[in-house]
């Protein structure tokens, strides 16, 4: 029985003095938190990229408008100077149709710069902008820079200069006065024949309004299709 005890004593010594095997579970531990913490690190790093991207995306866009510059001035400008003009035929129209003589000047300045400046700044906001953010198509960049051509440089300058000189005439007598009710149906019967030759301009400002939003959104695809290769 001594001889027994003795024997399980040095048993469970012998056990009690062997370590732990402490590389098993380490190693399990380590892969269990490395596959574990994978898809943590992945989304830290989408969560970096985005600003990252959205930051890159800005800098192109600024290249782009600073590359372009010179065609979105002239470009512009040029649309805004036809306007100017369509103006100033409407007001040219209308003031023979009312017969006025009075104010001839002031009608001219601002038939003029009304359709210029509201040309220019229209064409910025819903053509050129809208470009650079990247939220229009070609078909619909010449949709657009076309329908400001008509209404900003035949529209509006036709509505303007109706009413300015329609306003003149009253107030100098200059045509007879329109019957209550029908004051509108008065003045269109009055130039009816002459406001057809705003048929010039209203042709003229689509083709131009076709040809400046291709033209736009040629050199912008061409210059994005560049810093694209460039990085």
């Amino acid at each position: 029985m001594a001889a027994l005890g003795r024997a399980a004593g040095s048993q469970l010594g012998d056990v009690s003095v062997v370590p732990v095997g402490a590389g098993e579970a380490p190693k399990d531990t380590q892969m269990t938190t490395y596959t574990h913490g994978q898809p943590v690190s992945s989304v830290e790093d989408a969560k970096f990229r985005r600003p990252m991207v959205t930051e890159i995306m800005e800098k192109k866009f600024e290249y782009l408008r600073k590359e372009n510059k010179s065609l979105n001035i002239y470009g512009s400008l040029f649309y805004g100077t036809t306007a100017g003009f369509s103006g100033m035929l409407a007001n040219f129209i209308f003031r023979y149709c009312f017969k006025v003589k009075h104010d001839t000047l002031k009608t001219y300045a601002s038939l003029t710069t009304l359709p210029f400046l509201s040309t220019v700044v229209t064409y910025k906001l819903f053509v050129t902008d809208a470009l650079y953010s990247g939220n229009i198509s070609q078909e619909n960049c010449v949709v657009r820079s076309t329908l400001v051509g008509l209404v900003c440089g035949v529209l509006y300058p036709s509505a303007l200069a109706f009413s300015k000189n329609g306003r003149l005439a009253v107030k100098h007598h200059t045509v007879p006065l329109p019957p209550k009710g029908k004051v509108l149906f008065h003045w269109l019967l009055l130039c009816q024949r002459e406001v057809k030759a705003m048929a010039v301009p209203l042709i003229l400002q689509m083709l131009i309004g076709i040809f400046n939003g291709l033209q736009h959104y040629a050199v912008f695809e061409g210059t994005l299709e560049k810093t694209v290769h460039e990085d």
